[in-house]
């Protein structure tokens, strides 16, 4: 709760936070007990809006927004903790925080007032400015499923609601205010499968 607010009156910041923070903590548990059985963990978060995970500032660069700011706060923090130190000894927290979390959001272009003017669109992923997220994430599932890549926790807002999935999302974590039974399965589908190892096998007993 909002210090001063009234009871019953919740601060959806900090409901998300607590969700970013909860699927961290699933997703490290999960990795600590996979990544010995040669099992990378995979988590993604459907946001509500783009800009809330990233914009651009007036030269097209990118500026990160309060969930990936409240993803690497949350992420340092539970590095931390002594539960998860076997995962952390050799790595570079700082660094690490904002390496392992990308979106996947295309920009488009638009002439406004005479002037260009980026606007950010979940689309095909066909710009050059996302390209390489595009590929690691659309394309290139054997580079994502593989320890060499850092990228572990994925942001989208809907081009991964349908026609994408991945085995080895273990969590899934919805700030869509979509409430459809539709949209419901297409969340849950981007999961629930049997996940894979380093070698390709399909792992079953989960």
């Amino acid at each position: 709760l909002r210090p001063g607010k009234a009871i019953g009156d919740v601060d959806a910041d900090a409901v998300k936070r607590l969700m970013i923070q909860r699927t961290i903590k699933e997703h490290l548990d999960k990795e600590k007990r996979l990544a010995p059985l040669k099992i990378k963990v995979l988590s993604l978060f459907f946001i509500d809006e783009v800009a809330n995970y990233r914009s651009y500032d007036k030269d097209g660069n990118p500026v990160k927004g309060k969930y990936a700011l409240m993803f690497e706060e949350e992420y340092r923090r539970l590095a931390r903790h002594p539960d998860y130190q076997v995962i952390f000894r050799e790595v570079d927290v700082e660094s690490d925080a904002a390496e392992v979390h990308n979106g996947y959001f295309s920009i488009d272009k638009k002439k406004v007032a005479g002037k260009t003017v980026e606007m950010i669109k979940d689309t095909s992923g066909s710009t050059a400015a996302d390209d390489d997220t595009y590929n690691l994430i659309m394309r290139d599932k054997e580079k994502l499923l593989s320890f060499e890549s850092p990228l572990k926790f994925i942001f989208s807002h809907s081009a991964l609601k349908e026609g994408w999935d991945n085995p080895n999302v273990f969590q899934i974590c919805n700030f869509s205010t979509r409430e459809t039974e539709r949209w419901r399965r297409q969340t849950i589908g981007r999961g629930l499968r049997l996940c894979v190892n380093q070698n390709g096998e399909r792992l079953r007993g989960f």
